[in-house]
């Protein structure tokens, strides 16, 4: 964990601190984070839900709410952002969580393709939403702030070996970044966010 990163996470801790003592509503503040692959979005979302407490803080994940294979039709994936389950995580998550009431939601494994146990979710008084297509167009208004973070090509990929192997960065490298820069370019997503921030150079997450 580098003082690069705590930095990061502590410039996004101050921002939705300042966002919270704006808030004249008793409902939770919801931030997305958004980004490429392998620029650190589920560590700097931990990191940030460790600096409030998790009594204080949810996160939740996009790779939560990926297509099933009955779902991905040749139809739906040229639509931009169209690989992750946009209807379900409203219905299941986001309309409830907007209004602070409990909600129960099934997080989707694609290894196996099947979803996990239920899970119960009584919101904090601040949600992270983290993951590709978290700032989507039909979702954009729910948030309060948006946040992207991004990654040099040559990091990205040193990241994704790491963690996924040769084959897997393959795949990452065929299948998932195009998605997701078609997604970014179609909807100009790093540059509408109110925060940008780059990871390059700073470890492997």
């Amino acid at each position: 964990m580098t003082q690069h990163l705590q930095r990061q996470a502590q410039t996004i801790y101050n921002a939705i601190t300042q966002r919270q003592n704006e808030n004249r509503e008793n409902t939770p503040i919801l931030i997305a984070i958004d980004g490429r692959c392998a620029s650190g979005k589920t560590t700097l979302a931990a990191m940030v839900q460790k600096l409030y407490g998790s009594k204080n803080c949810d996160v939740l994940h996009m790779d939560d709410f990926f297509l099933r294979p009955h779902q991905r039709t040749r139809r739906r994936l040229l639509q931009p952002g169209g690989n992750i389950d946009l209807e379900r995580f409203w219905n299941e998550v986001l309309r409830f969580a907007i209004d602070g009431k409990p909600f129960t939601y099934r997080s989707y494994d694609c290894k196996s393709n099947q979803f996990r146990p239920e899970r119960l979710i009584r919101p904090k008084d601040i949600i992270l939403v983290e993951g590709a297509y978290s700032c989507h167009p039909k979702l954009w208004d729910n948030y309060q702030m948006h946040i992207f973070l991004t990654v040099s090509p040559e990091q990205q990929r040193q990241r994704i070996r790491i963690r996924n192997g040769e084959d897997g960065l393959q795949r990452f490298l065929e299948k998932w970044i195009p998605l997701e820069e078609q997604y970014f370019h179609s909807f100009n997503i790093p540059q509408t966010c109110e925060m940008l921030l780059d990871t390059t150079e700073h470890g492997i997450y």
